[in-house]
């Protein structure tokens, strides 16, 4: 039977969701450049090419080279106006492309400084989103209802782990501790970001969608900041946690048990009995066996990041090797998502055509996959304005597939 190819330009077309990407990782570069020069940050290249070549490649050594490129971008994005730019060009970007759903997610505490707060970091960045927002719905095809609007959703990341040189709030939070164990500043400082997040919602009208935890998990457990996410989660405030990203599956246990997470940050390693570092789990099949069904019972969806897996991880090497293949084989929850566009040179269409291409995605997975983002996203309405929009995002998908590959 003959099968109409999945194109890019199908992919394109379609309505897509961004449940997983870093605000500083995916900036452009053009404007990177101009901020640089402005804030006095110095650059290895002061070109697109020369910085493809030092710093934002197609392949890294590993973990800490991938991450090399955020001393730069964070360092540029220290400014209100700077961060409301990074916002507006992150839309844009993405409503080009069909992303007609995104959460952002940024670490508010790498920007405070005496002229910066947290709510007023965020305040920047629902700005950007909301001027790409509201330009676009004012497209004559959005206001007729031929095609559904862009909406947004801002994720406030605590971090695991930090030193007093990774901001200005870092560094004066351990000078006022000085005494205080840093296991202890770590979760005084989520604490702190939790409480200014439900404000930037509650007090200020802020869209801001959920609270995330991300950084290293190898020796910095989820443990420590679950009293900021049982303050997240008594304001109703969603939850996810990067986990299983390059740790065992116990890590991603900790996430929903620890942290009451709703979705988990790439989870590689969920169904990977090897990868387990915890000598007191002694039937390694059976624990990953029984943490899969639970998660997949509960539909904790996973935000996979397919090319950033790939650069961060020593293993997998080639895309045919991800485990995205095993989860979905065990009808996991899971969405496509781009981690940071600028670091990983990707997008979210770039994304979805790997899987297809390598993971051999049907025109079937590929809706399923799509769907689900929309259907599992922190989507800032009530709980009926989104069985409406995803009813009306389903609708043009469906469009948009018999435009491009017939009847399914």
């Amino acid at each position: 039977m003959h099968t109409t190819p999945i194109t890019a330009a199908f992919v394109t077309a379609l309505p897509k969701t961004d449940l997983h990407v870093h605000l500083d990782g995916s900036l452009r570069l053009p404007t990177l450049i101009e901020l640089a020069r402005e804030a006095a940050v110095v650059l290895p290249s002061k070109t697109e090419g020369g910085l493809r070549e030092t710093v934002f490649k197609e392949r890294y050594a590993g973990l800490g080279e991938y991450l090399r490129g955020f001393q730069y971008t964070v360092a540029a994005l220290q400014t209100k106006e700077a961060l409301e730019r990074a916002a507006l060009e992150l839309a844009e970007d993405n409503q080009l492309e069909g992303v007609r759903y995104l959460e952002v997610r940024f670490a508010p505490q790498l920007h405070v400084h005496p002229g910066l707060d947290a709510v007023q970091a965020i305040a920047a960045v629902d700005r950007g989103l909301r001027r790409a927002r509201d330009a676009w719905n004012h497209r004559p095809t959005v206001v007729s209802g031929e095609e559904p609007p862009f909406e947004f959703g801002i994720i406030c990341c605590a971090m695991r782990m930090f030193t007093g040189a990774f901001s200005q709030y870092y560094a004066t939070l351990f000078a006022a501790h000085p005494y205080a164990r840093t296991k202890e500043l770590y979760s005084m400082a989520s604490i702190e970001l939790a409480r200014a997040a439900v404000t930037a919602r509650d007090q200020h009208g802020l869209q801001v969608v959920g609270f995330d935890l991300a950084g290293e998990e190898a020796g910095y457990p989820a443990g420590d900041h679950k009293p900021a996410y049982d303050y997240a989660h008594r304001h109703f405030l969603k939850k996810t946690v990067h986990a299983g990203e390059a740790y065992g599956p116990e890590s991603i246990f900790q996430a929903i048990t620890d942290l009451h997470a709703d979705r988990i940050g790439h989870g590689t390693y969920l169904l990977e009995p090897d990868a387990i570092r915890d000598a007191a789990i002694e039937d390694r099949e059976h624990y990953v066996e029984r943490l899969g069904n639970y998660i997949a019972d509960r539909r904790i969806t996973l935000e996979v990041c397919l090319t950033s897996n790939l650069q961060t991880n020593p293993h997998p090497r080639r895309l045919e090797e991800h485990t995205f293949s095993k989860l979905r084989a065990e009808r996991l929850s899971t969405t496509i998502c781009t981690d940071n566009r600028l670091v990983s040179n990707t997008t979210v269409t770039d994304e979805l055509l790997l899987a297809c291409t390598h993971l051999g995605l049907d025109r079937h997975d590929l809706k399923s996959i799509i769907i689900y983002g929309f259907k599992r996203s922190f989507f800032p309405g009530s709980y009926l304005r989104k069985r409406q929009y995803v009813r009306q995002i389903i609708d043009y998908y469906d469009k948009v597939e018999a435009r491009h590959l017939g009847p399914g």
